[in-house]
């Protein structure tokens, strides 16, 4: 946001400009408070106010207009990238953001987004841009959405029950070698995360890649309402936070948002023969639907130890890739995110397969199948919880360790209480353990040369403990 000065921010944001003021130095080695905690219930931004004209400003030497305004936006009082950035502070349940704005205006912020009774202390400072609004989420929804239109960037939406964000990066390693992209770092797929990310394009950013999480009713609506899409793609709906929705249809039909928030023309992008997806059909809107079977380009090669689980979302990708112009080709080389099903090459032979950020009977049943294809060795399988799965959690755990055993694991750790239920469809041999701790301290112990290990989990589980114990004992 180089380019623009604090008017503009502050007519984008819908906010009120109390002071508009040159940033100071960065004061060294400031001890700054914790962190504030981001809220959970702020209300994502409606549509009330229209995105500002980029307007006349002088051209800077990068070709971008020149300006006075600040590199991205953050909400942590400890981000490395605070100096020169606009400072949002959130009121959270414990801590309000905006209790810290004098603090980070003395960082070197260029200003601060808070609620109107932090204005005063933060014009005291004597320098920094301060703006004020009652909702600060709201507004920084808002000025996200006015940033996106400035970049005239092509945004992608990706949602899904499984393989959000393994989807993004294989996106993102075939968008690249052709158009300058940012994409969803990290878990930033939330009413707050998502509007950082496109605060973060920089000006000549062509394509946005943003990951939209949810776990209620209306909040990808939200972020679609930010975002905009050109194209939304739904990887597939499975029982994940059927626990707070009621039904599996009730989580189709959240994910399904994304396809209403499409621009005019927009492609929809939806696993083919979706029962769950057939009354969803927004109007104007190019519908392609895909299978993970459906055959990819001849001359599309995808390097790398990539998990034939994220190989799954190919098709996805490529019908993505080609809603904006782009025929995949050549070799890419994707950047898993991590817990999403990177190898590690162990000593003795052993590879363990980390897939522990999230679980449910789908993408676990998947990771069962890869881990009966790919391993050459004993095939093991540390399975913990699968959370918010509703009433039917024990069956479906059930029917888990009935398929583990169908796919050939010789060897399951199960873990957590639910997983219980895992053990007994499994049947004979399964070792329960309640925690993850007890898990790192087990399988060390039950592994032999040449086996594969795949640790597949809730996150709540913490599995990536198991991980840890391992690489510790392969070092």
């Amino acid at each position: 946001m180089r380019s623009r000065d604090a008017v503009w921010v502050a007519k984008a944001a819908g906010a009120t400009l109390v002071r508009d003021a040159p940033p100071a130095a960065v004061a060294p080695d400031l001890d700054l408070a914790a962190p504030p905690e981001a809220g959970t219930d702020a209300s994502a931004p409606g549509s009330d106010a229209a995105p500002p004209s980029a307007g006349d400003a002088p051209a800077g030497q990068d070709g971008a207009p020149a300006g006075t305004g600040p590199t991205r936006a953050v909400i942590d009082t400890h981000d490395a990238r605070l100096p020169g950035a606009l400072f949002v502070g959130i009121p959270g349940a414990r801590v309000d953001g905006g209790s810290f704005a004098p603090q980070v205006l003395q960082g070197g912020a260029w200003g601060v987004l808070v609620r109107p009774e932090h204005a005063e202390a933060a014009a005291a400072v004597g320098h920094g841009v301060v703006l004020t609004h009652e909702d600060p989420a709201r507004a920084l929804g808002l000025l996200a959405r006015a940033w996106r239109w400035h970049l005239a960037a092509t945004v992608v939406g990706i949602t899904g029950s499984v393989g959000k964000t393994s989807t993004k990066d294989l996106l993102l390693s075939v968008v690249a070698p052709h158009k300058r992209a940012v994409a969803t770092a990290a878990n930033l797929n939330t009413e707050i995360g998502l509007p950082l990310t496109v605060l973060g394009a920089e000006e000549g950013t062509e394509v946005l890649i943003l990951e939209m999480a949810m776990r209620g009713a209306g909040q990808i609506a939200e972020l679609a309402e930010i975002a905009e899409p050109d194209v939304g793609v739904i990887t597939n709906v499975a029982p994940v936070h059927v626990e707070l929705l009621g039904s599996l249809q009730a989580v189709a039909d959240a994910k399904a948002e994304i396809l209403y928030g499409l621009v005019p023309g927009g492609t929809a992008i939806v696993p083919a023969d979706e029962p769950l997806l057939a009354g969803h059909r927004p109007p104007g809107a190019k519908l392609v639907e895909v299978h993970p079977d459906d055959p990819l380009p001849a001359d599309l090669h995808v390097a790398g130890d990539v998990s034939a689980t994220v190989l799954r979302n190919l098709p996805a990708v490529v019908a993505a890739a080609r809603a904006i112009g782009i025929e995949p080709a050549g070799e890419v080389r994707p950047e898993i995110s991590a817990m999403r099903g990177q190898r590690l090459h162990l000593a003795r032979d052993i590879v363990v397969v980390v897939d522990c950020y999230n679980a449910n009977p789908m993408s676990t049943t998947a990771a069962l199948d890869d881990l009966a294809t790919a391993a050459t060795g004993r095939r093991v399988a540390v399975l913990g919880d699968m959370l918010e799965l509703g009433p039917d959690e024990k069956r479906l755990h059930a029917e888990l360790g009935a398929h583990a055993k169908l796919t050939g694991v010789e060897v399951l750790v199960a873990v957590g209480p639910l997983s219980r239920h895992t053990g007994t469809g499994f049947g004979s041999g399964v070792q329960w353990v309640p925690d993850a701790e007890a898990a790192a301290a087990l399988v060390p112990k039950l592994l032999e040369p040449g086996d594969t290990v795949l640790l597949k989990a809730s996150r709540g589980i913490g599995l990536e403990r198991v991980a840890d114990a391992l690489q510790g004992q392969d070092g």
